[in-house]
């Protein structure tokens, strides 16, 4: 039966880095199970990039991709593009033997602007035609936001129609978010879909006081942010569907993130993902 390798994304896992090193917190996930890692918000200094490499041949971890922006996300903000360091990105992925590089977000500067959003597609798609001339496929990374429709076509599909090289990394929690089903749009995007990101949906507790009774601002405030981030198998997406449809659609890598533990321990989060997934059917994944 074909499969796909269940990992992380690593951006949870940021102040571990700090706290621990890269190579304790890869320990960290090899004892909970997970075998590939997605590398995101973590500085990829000459320390952290052999360290990576180290834990990954050490613990017999996946590199599935790293992270970068094609440009900075505000002018003048640190942090390496691929515009302007291609060559050390390059450089890093071939180190840790791995194939994809992900553009984590629009710039925020092109962000409401289509004329900007078309220029940056067509320079995202040419940077994935240099890309692939040294073996490596770029992909986009979805939030809700690509799902903004400009002359009746979501920003997404925009993307989609405009390149032919650059592949797609859905995040199934931010689909949901925009009020799409992750099920059927994962379909709609077969052959060009390798990465995918597992991110449950949950409502909340409505934590409600006799102070927010008085004031309706403050009770709808708490009533309309109920949406959380949640561990896999601990919300209300169809997670097994989600898989399938991934794997049909061509996934590789599914990806375990979730961008706010609420005060838990991440690597607790990450636990309780990976028992749920085993519970599921997927033991075989890690």
């Amino acid at each position: 039966m074909k499969k796909g390798k269940i990992g992380v994304q690593m951006m949870m896992l940021k102040d571990k880095v700090v706290e621990l090193g890269a190579y304790e917190t890869m320990r960290k996930l090899h004892e909970l199970g997970y075998g590939a890692v997605e590398v995101s918000q973590i500085p990829m200094t000459t320390e952290n990039v052999a360290e990576l490499k180290r834990a990954s041949e050490d613990f017999n971890i996946e590199i599935a991709a790293i992270s970068a922006g094609l440009d900075p996300m505000l002018p003048g903000a640190p942090g390496e593009t691929l515009t302007n360091d291609f060559d050390k990105i390059v450089s890093d992925c071939k180190t840790l033997n791995c194939n994809f590089i992900r553009i984590g977000m629009l710039p925020l500067t092109v962000m409401g602007d289509k004329d900007k959003i078309m220029e940056f597609i067509t320079r995202a798609e040419a940077m994935a035609v240099r890309l692939a001339e040294q073996g490596i496929e770029l992909y986009y990374h979805t939030h809700h936001i690509e799902f903004q429709k400009y002359d009746g076509e979501y920003l997404l599909d925009l993307i989609k129609h405009n390149t032919s090289t650059l592949g797609f990394e859905l995040d199934v929690h931010w689909i949901q978010r925009a009020g799409v089903n992750p099920v059927e749009f994962i379909k709609e995007y077969e052959g060009r879909v390798a990465l995918l990101h597992l991110k449950d949906y949950r409502i909340g507790q409505l934590d409600i006081n006799e102070d927010d009774l008085k004031d309706m601002g403050k009770f709808f405030a708490k009533f309309t942010n109920l949406i959380e981030f949640a561990e896999v198998g601990e919300g209300n997406l169809d997670i097994p569907a989600i898989i399938e449809a991934g794997l049909a659609s061509g996934a590789q890598y599914f990806l375990v993130e979730q961008d706010d533990t609420y005060g838990r321990d991440p690597l607790d989060c990450l636990k309780t993902s990976a028992d749920n997934l085993r519970k599921l059917g997927y033991a075989d994944w890690f």
